[in-house]
């Protein structure tokens, strides 16, 4: 979640939606995220909107929190129309979302349940830093109804991890898993970052291996982005380290993809990978297939029937805002049919499973063939009628999505 919220129209103070928005609000699926901005430091490469203590304003302390997203549900519920369509999955985010305590995060998934009602086999997934739990929080997380958990590892190699600023211990992770299974969680992801200046091919492996040994059934791999406003983009602006180089980070995925693959992981999104369908991650799934969702917490994104919404970033506006009795959105974004197809092709060309080439327009029919030429996607998806990447083409996203919006 980036510091930068774009422009957009105001949003009504009772945070009502244009009628197009929700009639048909019940159809696709539906999901929760709960931002949980707090942080014990702040990582060089961060740029999500999370606060350290000395930074958090009056009415935004971590024990009033759960009280504010509660206010925020009950706005929710007036908004949204009554319908038999249960959350689907629930992501809290951060942040570090486990510097609350089990229960309160249990209390949150409680008021979610009791305001929409959870599906019977819904999602309800964590991130976790390593350093803020140990096998009693993990133990408590499971019997206050999260289901699923994703550990920010980044890496297993001590230098990278200086440089991310991540505090931490490489073992730290493998532990946590283990932990985690103990306390009955069939699904744990591992977070990976590649790319770091000063990281090697071996670091990069060491990394993996690690990962995969520690026994999780989802990775996901992202490559390191320098983003404006952060220590380590400073860093590299006054030459201290080096930015990432592009050929490596090729490089980097590929060993990623190989590594994973002999271990039994099938990439589902082009930076996660699981053992099975179940290990999927749900929530995301929901973006990245246009369902509906409302993100609680400050700088939060909604998304509802075409209608895009986020809230005021700093805490302290967010508990203003709704002490006031006022939807905390900041503005919204009305996506029109067209912007709305952009969004699913570029979204749904991300997936293994690929797109419909009925998606696609005459102009990006045409420039397929140049793609299939280049390899960039595969031949034989492409005469059953779907988009898929190859191998070539994941490495190539970004230009290969250009050619088909």
């Amino acid at each position: 979640m980036p510091r930068t919220l774009p422009d957009g129209e105001p949003v009504p103070d009772d945070g009502s939606l244009p009628p197009s928005a929700i009639q048909g609000f019940g159809h696709p699926p539906f999901g929760v995220y709960v931002h949980v901005p707090f942080c014990r430091t702040r990582c060089g490469y961060c740029d999500f909107n999370t606060y350290t203590a000395a930074e958090l304003g009056g009415g935004a302390s971590q024990a009033a929190y759960p009280a504010l997203i509660s206010q925020e549900v009950d706005l929710a519920v007036t908004v949204l129309p009554s319908t038999a369509n249960r959350v689907s999955a629930i992501f809290f985010g951060g942040g570090t979302p486990t510097l609350l305590a089990p229960d309160a995060i249990g209390g949150i998934v409680r008021k979610i349940d009791d305001t929409f009602g959870l599906a019977g086999d819904a999602e309800v997934t964590v991130e976790a830093n390593p350093e803020t739990v140990g096998p009693a929080e993990l133990e408590s997380l499971r019997a206050n109804g999260v289901t699923r958990l994703s550990f920010g590892m980044q890496s297993a190699v001590p230098h990278v991890l200086r440089v991310l600023d991540r505090e931490h211990q490489p073992g730290r992770p493998v532990d946590c898993v283990r932990w985690a299974r103990e306390a009955g969680f069939e699904h744990v992801s591992l977070d990976l970052i590649y790319g770091t200046p000063g990281e090697s091919d071996d670091d990069w492996r060491r990394s993996l291996t690690a990962a995969v040994d520690a026994g999780p059934d989802h990775i996901s791999a992202y490559a390191l982005i320098v983003e404006e406003g952060t220590r380590l983009a400073a860093k590299v602006r006054r030459g201290e380290i080096s930015p990432p180089d592009d050929d490596a980070m090729a490089d980097r995925y590929q060993l990623a993809d190989e590594l994973l693959g002999a271990a039994g992981f099938t990439w589902y999104e082009l930076s996660n990978w699981a053992t099975s369908d179940k290990g999927h991650c749900r929530h995301n799934m929901l973006y990245w297939t246009g369902g509906d969702w409302w993100g609680f917490g400050p700088g939060a994104h909604s998304h509802v029937g075409g209608v895009r919404w986020w809230n005021v970033k700093h805490p302290s506006a967010y508990a203003q805002r709704l002490a006031a009795g006022n939807s905390p959105a900041a503005a919204r974004e009305r996506l029109t049919a067209a912007e709305q197809k952009m969004e699913e092709i570029m979204l749904r060309a991300r997936l293994a499973e690929g797109l419909p080439l009925s998606l696609l327009t005459a102009t990006a029919l045409d420039n397929t063939e140049r793609l299939l030429d280049d390899s960039l996607i595969d031949r034989a998806a492409y005469e059953s009628g779907r988009l898929v990447l190859t191998l070539r083409g994941r490495l190539l996203a970004d230009a290969v999505i250009r050619d088909l919006t």
